[in-house]
């Protein structure tokens, strides 16, 4: 079972990714643990992200998608694979399906979860984070017991440079102006499931797991 996440920031991928992996014990796949590792092991491709990334650049498609088709024949992924954050433009999604149709290794399906804009600010500008301890908090979601003070160890809750609603948008402008567009292209191609991102947790899980049980028992 090879499968795309799509969405928007603030859309629960994270949540959602974490569920699916364990249920279809799948490998959890995201660029940024894949140039962590690959930087980390010193590879050829590894050296080239980091030029970019230690100049502050973004690293080209062309290095992004050699260094996931290389993290994609690797042993873990014989069963499958859960792919987070990547392909993030158009471009980088063509380059994939040429990659996989060379490997033999079609998608099987891309989760779309789906969020309005409205609901997606006030989920991420409601985040607060603890001074001290790092914990997480919500101001509606998940709130300390004290307005802006860790129920953990007593510290300082504060709103992140970029959880404020300036950055939030810029964000979610980037996500409409570059990612979403794979929505059609995927939903072309017939393998793309959209669920409503708006549901509670569970039942936006069990609304993906009906849609890929469908695969693991054909």
């Amino acid at each position: 079972m090879r499968i795309i996440l799509l969405g928007p920031p603030g859309a629960g991928k994270g949540t959602q990714a974490e569920r699916l992996v364990k249920k279809y014990n799948l490998p959890h796949i995201s660029t940024g643990d894949i140039f962590r590792a690959a930087i980390k092991a010193g590879t050829e491709l590894g050296k080239q992200a980091k030029e970019y990334m230690d100049r502050g650049e973004l690293v080209p498609d062309d290095l992004v998608v050699s260094i996931v088709k290389a993290r994609l024949t690797e042993p873990d992924t014989a069963g499958g694979y859960l792919l987070d954050g990547f392909p993030r433009t158009k471009a980088q999604a063509e380059a994939l399906d040429t990659s996989l149709q060379e490997l033999n290794t079609p998608l099987t399906g891309v989760i779309n979860i789906d969020v309005a804009q409205e609901e997606l600010l006030e989920r991420l500008t409601g985040r607060r984070v603890c001074r001290g301890c790092g914990a997480t908090y919500h101001i509606k979601f998940n709130p300390s017991t004290v307005r802006s003070v860790c129920d953990k160890c007593g510290g300082e809750l504060y709103q992140r440079d970029d959880d404020t609603i300036e950055t939030v948008k810029q964000r979610l402008e980037v996500y409409h102006r570059q990612t979403e567009p794979l929505i059609a292209y995927y939903q072309q191609q017939g393998i793309l499931h959209s669920v409503d991102g708006a549901q509670e947790i569970d039942e936006v899980f069990q609304e993906i797991v009906q849609f890929l049980d469908k695969f693991v028992n054909s």
